[in-house]
């Protein structure tokens, strides 16, 4: 499984980034897909996951600012961030499968 994100970018306080990953394979419906983040100087943290009937999980305090979902006729999986804030910066990684599967990650810069 091949996982491509894209989507990241440099974003003004507030603002609002979507984030794609999209997956190779033919199985992408079953599986749960995430979104992790790494913030410069701190441990990667999960900001989301999907899981292939369509429950949610989310990281601390990010729920209701972030919104994990996903097309499987597409093979993406789509993070929409709003209110984006400088605590906010950081690698985005998508993954499959619990983290069996990685993409190579998106940075995403919340700055004025």
């Amino acid at each position: 499984v091949q996982l491509q994100a894209s989507g990241g970018g440099l974003v003004q306080p507030g603002g609002s980034l979507r984030l794609s990953c999209t997956a190779s394979g033919s199985s992408f419906s079953l599986a749960t897909m995430g979104w992790h983040r790494r913030a410069p100087g701190k441990q990667r943290e999960l900001v989301a996951r999907i899981l292939s009937g369509g429950s949610l999980i989310y990281g601390n305090s990010l729920k209701g600012r972030f919104t994990i979902s996903r097309d499987n006729a597409k093979n993406t999986v789509y993070l929409q961030m709003n209110s984006l804030q400088p605590e906010d910066t950081a690698v985005y990684y998508c993954s499959a499968e619990y983290g069996l599967y990685w993409g190579q990650g998106t940075l995403v810069t919340v700055s004025s």
